[in-house]
């Protein structure tokens, strides 16, 4: 399956991105009015990297949360 974590399953979430205009009230505007809400992706901070799975080199895609936490052992060339 694409775009998602080989260790965690991370992968893509779908949210909303909001368009709005105007001036804040606080600073002497009548208040900010929302114009569209358009649909986006959250997208996983996926590399590709070379782990040691079962003391064997193996390509794969990893979050880089994973990567930082030390989930997985990288393989050197």
């Amino acid at each position: 399956m694409a775009r998602v974590c080989d260790i965690c399953g991370k992968g893509t979430t779908a949210g909303r991105k909001i368009a709005r205009r105007g001036r804040a009230k606080h600073r002497g505007g009548v208040g900010i009015k929302t114009t569209g809400v358009s649909t986006r992706a959250f997208r996983a901070n996926l590399q590709r990297v070379r782990a040691l799975v079962n003391g064997a080199p193996k390509r794969m895609r990893v979050c880089a949360k994973c990567i930082r936490d030390g989930k997985i052992t990288k393989a050197v060339k």
